[in-house]
């Protein structure tokens, strides 16, 4: 049988692309080296898949090129996905911050997605391995495990390096190469930071101790909840601030977000001034944390004992907390892949490559990265939506 396009890679942005274009009237074959597709979706949310989120904009995503995202974004829209999910009856809800989940489970998003490309035809191959790729005549010859398959456009779908236990690998990166692609350094992103030496036997006794923060790394500032582990830090504002956090820099966490900590220490003075500065703390820190925070800033004194420099200093550290992480958990761990595949060599119309004809990439292999909350599911749907439009409009 001949295809139209084979797109490698059955997550999300491949299946989204396959049933899209199928639609479109192209014959569309996917291949997945996995056992079976849409792992990472299978896994995400918690197991209820925060599929999209409803404020995107271009600003929620980190590219060399940021300019890059916004023709796709603009073009497939939140409320785009969000219809679609109606239209097969999945209740969902909005938990904070425009972030939309299951209220059931993962697997809801994935049968739509193979319900959809069933309906359009199209074909998928699982536990096929990709050995090679040549460039033909007449398109792309893609040798497999279960054979060679030819058409004459070609899709990369792979996603990124992060959580290899689901299958990721850096195929995708290895194939723009051999096109003459520029691949952008790789890291881990939106992950868990770790800490060393003295920091961690600091903290990490406090593991599963969370707390509301406001985490800062340049001119980036994430307000959410920290969560310490025992081997450093988590929760969702350090999986935001790793992304933009580079080895070996610092980063601040302002543990007193809601008002000015001087201000609230002195009147917190003059109303306890008998109570330790543990106790009067935990009003508004976790308990543990704040006679943790307490002992390394203030000793065993009683509120009525500061001096007004020790009340100061003792709100800077509440408002600055440093922090130099010696790095993080890696892609093992790691929602996203920042860097990837360079977008200022594809067209932001189509996904396709300014070096090769008929060569696609969507999804999280190019160098585009959301952050948490949705926005990479959103950045899968709509570059998938562009490719797949762009595959209909172009001679097979």
């Amino acid at each position: 049988m001949s295809h139209d396009v084979i797109i490698v890679g059955g997550g999300a942005a491949g299946l989204f692309c396959a049933f899209q274009a199928g639609l479109r009237g192209q014959n569309v074959l996917v291949i997945e080296h996995a056992n079976k597709v849409g792992k990472k979706i299978l896994m995400s949310g918690g197991g209820r898949c925060n599929f999209t989120n409803l404020g995107t904009t271009h600003a929620n995503f980190l590219s060399a090129n940021p300019h890059f995202c916004k023709s796709a974004l603009a073009r497939y829209t939140p409320w785009d996905f969000v219809a679609l999910v109606q239209q097969h009856g999945i209740a969902y809800h909005e938990k904070e911050l425009g972030q939309l989940f299951c209220d059931e489970s993962s697997k809801l998003i994935v049968n739509l997605l193979l319900k959809e490309c069933e309906a359009a035809g199209v074909r998928i191959e699982i536990e096929c391995s990709v050995s090679a790729v040549d460039k033909t005549a007449s398109g792309y010859a893609v040798h497999t495990s279960r054979g060679t398959f030819k058409a004459p456009k070609l899709v990369v779908a792979t996603g990124g390096l992060s959580i290899p236990s689901m299958g990721a690998t850096g195929f995708g990166y290895t194939l723009a190469k051999q096109f003459g692609h520029t691949v952008l350094p790789t890291r881990a992103g939106l992950v868990p930071l770790t800490l060393s030496g003295k920091p961690l036997e600091q903290w990490s006794d406090l593991s599963g101790v969370a707390l509301p923060v406001e985490a800062t790394s340049g001119k980036a500032q994430f307000r959410n909840q920290l969560l310490v582990t025992h081997r450093g830090l988590s929760g969702p504002a350090i999986l935001q601030i790793s992304s933009y956090w580079q080895p070996g820099g610092a980063l601040t966490l302002d543990l007193f977000p809601q008002g000015d900590a001087e201000q609230w220490l002195t009147e917190q003075q003059q109303l306890h001034g008998n109570s330790e500065v543990r106790t009067v703390l935990a009003d508004a820190l976790p308990k543990r944390f704040a006679q943790r925070f307490a002992e390394l800033h203030a000793a065993p004194k009683l509120m009525r004992q500061l001096m007004h420099a020790e009340i100061r200093s003792l709100a800077s550290a509440l408002h600055a907390w440093p922090i130099t992480p010696n790095g993080t958990e890696g892609y093992r761990t790691a929602e996203v892949t920042l860097g990837g595949v360079d977008t200022r060599e594809l067209s932001s119309t189509t996904m396709e490559s300014k070096r090769a004809p008929g060569l696609y990439f969507i999804g999280e292999v190019m160098d585009v990265t959301g952050w948490l909350g949705g926005y990479n599911f959103q950045w899968a749907w709509a570059s998938a939506h562009a490719c797949a439009e762009a595959l209909a409009a172009s001679p097979n």
